[in-house]
């Protein structure tokens, strides 16, 4: 055995990091950035955005909803592509595609050409993002070595959704063209990086006369992308459109169910949704997300609607929130090492309705300082459950689906964020009934209650995750509990 060999494998045993590890893991976190910052800055511009171009308010919701259909309906594809196609491939191929199309946004001259950039955009997410989450799961061993770096990787998520809203006010206050040119910029270093860091993965040996689940792969992209625009959308359709284009998506959802049973090699093997912990972290992940991007679309509703705020001045005011980019690499780790993933996962869904609670009695004259204790709060419920749901919903997978389920993981995220959103707002158009502030703050405090009642069932249903034992030593090849803390200490 060489030596370079021989330091690897004691590597990966005693949790330390080689050199290239660092570097495809610094590759990956600017990716993940990438995308947060993307979203963030996008959300910010939209204003200036309609000015510019003229655009309606039906025109400009699909600026936003047109990402989220790629991203969301076409994640599940992407995850199961990088299982099979090879990850290096997969990410690297749709990283370029997301620098193509985030500057062809940029210089759009009509309504329509930023609609079908933000939407290819978004595929290339889906598949770019659970193609990077499998090579860190991969790449690193399960265990306190993947632990840490799934924590780093979740941190610097977080923190660019958070950046995104402060740099986005920056660029925008510019020009908001900006807002799609920076992130080619970004892109670009991140692809050179990924070209010289990150490995390039053999494709996985195929078995003889099994093919690319094509059926399955259609069928379920179909039905994500009709459930996700039912939601995303019901709020600005009819009861009617919104039933239709829901109840298509259930219908589909079935027939990729029954494609997935009789398949040879299915898209989506059923077997895994077998797995408590993996369907315990999705629904809670789901919930979560709901309720986190539902409150802090009525914050800023608050803050520009009702308090006449500027972007900037809100978007300063929000950051707070980033301090899970300090946390989650720095105070999860330990915690996770001391607790275990689902205590910790418990604890921080607590925190979390502990600030949507502290809002409730949200008043028309609230100072900044009256705000801050539920949205530190918050960033710190932020950094106790997103790394840890990532721990859990890829713990125990083996290695040829951590694609599929890190998008299974991703789809719920997204499919959480439109559900919120439009849960919140359907709440505060039925309660407003005037323009008068007294019943616009009515409005606000009744949606408040959404995002309380969903992070409380995500509560509930991560609480059968306790009942694993803490301190559970995970024999070497063998699926680790949930709650199991591991004994290797995790370096802060």
């Amino acid at each position: 055995m060489s030596t370079g060999t021989h330091r690897t494998t004691e590597d990966r045993s005693t949790g330390a990091w080689t050199p290239r590890q660092w570097g495809v893991l610094l590759v990956l976190c600017g990716a993940i950035f990438l995308e947060g910052i993307d979203v963030a800055m996008l959300n910010v511009a939209l204003p200036s955005i309609r000015a510019d171009l003229g655009l309606s308010t039906g025109s400009l919701q699909w600026v936003m909803s047109a990402y989220v259909l790629g991203y969301g309906g076409f994640m599940l594809l992407g995850g199961r592509a990088a299982d099979l196609f090879g990850r290096r491939q997969m990410f690297v191929f749709w990283l370029s595609v997301f620098l193509v199309f985030s500057g062809l946004g940029g210089f759009a001259t009509d309504g329509w050409m930023l609609v079908t950039a933000r939407f290819v955009t978004g595929v290339a997410a889906a598949f770019m993002t659970p193609a990077g989450l499998s090579i860190i799961t991969t790449g690193f061993a399960e265990g306190p070595q993947r632990n840490k770096a799934l924590l780093f990787y979740s941190g610097t998520a977080a923190g660019g959704f958070s950046v995104g809203l402060v740099v986005g006010g920056l660029l925008t206050s510019v020009d908001w063209r900006w807002v799609f040119f920076a992130p080619v910029v970004l892109s670009a270093l991140i692809l050179g990086a990924a070209l010289t860091f990150v490995p390039k993965s053999a494709r996985p040996r195929r078995i003889p006369g099994q093919g690319f689940d094509l059926a399955g792969g259609l069928t379920i992209t179909a039905a994500i992308v009709l459930l996700v625009l039912g939601v995303e959308r019901a709020t600005h359709t009819s009861a009617a459109w919104t039933a239709a284009t829901v109840g298509a998506g259930l219908v589909l959802l079935a027939v990729f169910v029954a494609v997935e049973r009789r398949s040879a090699a299915p898209l989506v093997r059923l077997g895994i949704l077998r797995n408590g912990s993996l369907v315990r972290a999705n629904l809670s992940g789901l919930l979560f997300a709901a309720g986190f991007f539902g409150f802090q679309f009525l914050v800023v509703l608050y803050l520009q609607e009702l308090r006449d705020w500027s972007t900037l001045r809100t978007s300063f005011a929000m950051i707070v929130i980033g301090v899970d980019a300090i946390l989650s690499p720095v105070l999860t780790p330990r915690l996770v090492n001391r607790f275990g993933n689902a205590r910790v996962i418990f604890g921080g869904l607590l925190l979390a309705a502990l600030s949507y609670a502290l809002f409730l009695p949200v008043a028309a004259d609230w100072t900044y300082a009256m705000m801050f204790p539920s949205l530190i709060v918050l960033g710190i419920a932020f950094s106790l459950v997103y790394g840890p749901l990532t721990i859990v919903a890829t713990e125990g997978i083996a290695e040829e689906e951590q694609g599929l389920a890190g998008a299974l993981l991703y789809t719920a995220f997204q499919f959480g964020a439109a559900l919120g959103l439009s849960a919140v707002t359907a709440v505060n158009v039925a309660v407003t009934e005037s323009s008068a502030p007294s019943a616009v703050l009515d409005g606000y405090r009744a949606a408040l209650w959404v995002p309380l009642a969903a992070v409380l069932l995500a509560a509930l249903i991560s609480a059968f995750g306790l009942r694993t034992k803490r301190g559970t030593t995970v024999a070497s090849g063998a699926p680790a509990e949930e709650g199991a803390a591991a004994e290797v200490p995790v370096a802060g």
